[in-house]
């Protein structure tokens, strides 16, 4: 963005969150809901909170560094127990799981809107999500969740700029999914099976010097590697490669394989029909 469609765009955020009036921000410490936390702590102040979801798919260091971004902010934060895997329907990991842990989120915040003393949530909804496949826009709409970068016009890109151009320190940090989303649909969701993920992913970051990558689940306890393609003749070399192996058969996978496509978001999705990936529209004006 040039600096005049940064402030326009800027602008047209505040404004947006200031028309709240009062808003509960679900605060992942991700790019897109830092930029909206930031947002509506400039808009609202003390009428704004950020509230940070807990539960086994949370992966290691997020929650943390969900309480350093909210306090770099300025922005009220608070942390919530969900309870997804208490639910059946969750854990039996169909495609649309995401509307499932959405909807107990949307649910625990909305109990939780009176002691925050606010009347509003907000997600980091932003344009392109609307051509991905995302349960959970659905669960968004049942609760009247909004989704102010989407009103706003905001694509990721918009959003990774303003983030840069507010010092926030993650507007380059890669898009981080819950861990279950790491595990084949119909493979079912564990607690022991997202922290084998959590540290399996740990591992190779550490060895390899790498933020993005991914350690899919598949049946059978397959762990199917996903790092950038830049990074294949580092993982096929024999020392790393035996040292790999020995770790994560160590964590509990009964296979190890190496995916030649390299890291790709979403690419457990290729499997499903096309009607699956068709994302509810979002209004953007209320």
């Amino acid at each position: 963005m040039t600096d005049a469609e940064r402030s326009d765009a800027c602008g047209r955020l505040i404004e947006i969150l200031r028309r709240y009036e009062s808003v509960a921000v679900a605060f992942s410490a991700g790019v897109d809901s830092t930029v909206v936390a930031k947002a509506a702590q400039l808009a609202l102040g003390d009428a704004a909170v950020a509230v940070t979801a807990n539960s086994p798919s949370l992966a290691a260091g997020e929650l943390d560094e969900a309480r350093n971004l909210a306090a770099l902010i300025g922005i009220r934060h608070e942390v919530l127990q969900t309870e997804e895997f208490q639910n059946a329907d969750y854990l039996s990991n169909p495609s649309n799981r995401c509307y499932f842990c959405k909807t107990e989120l949307y649910s625990q915040l909305e109990r939780w809107l009176p002691r925050f003393e606010v009347q509003i949530i907000a997600n980091g909804a932003n344009l392109d999500d609307r051509g991905d496949h995302r349960p959970g826009m659905q669960a968004a709409q049942e609760h009247r969740v909004r989704s102010p970068l989407i009103e706003a016009g905001l694509s990721k890109a918009d959003v990774r700029d303003l983030a840069k151009a507010w010092g926030l320190p993650v507007w380059d940090k890669p898009a981080m999914p819950c861990l279950s989303s790491r595990i084949a649909y119909g493979v079912s969701v564990t607690p022991e099976r997202v922290r084998r993920i959590d540290a399996a992913e740990g591992f190779l970051r550490e060895l390899l010097g790498v933020r993005e990558l991914r350690v899919r689940l598949e049946a059978n306890d397959l762990a199917r590697i996903e790092v950038p393609l830049e990074c294949l003749p580092q993982l096929a070399a024999a020392d790393r490669r035996d040292a790999i192996v020995a770790q994560f058969r160590q964590l509990g996978f009964s296979f190890v394989t190496l995916d030649l496509e390299g890291f790709r978001s979403g690419s457990l999705n290729r499997i499903l029909p096309i009607e699956s990936l068709l994302v509810p529209s979002v209004a953007v004006s209320h």
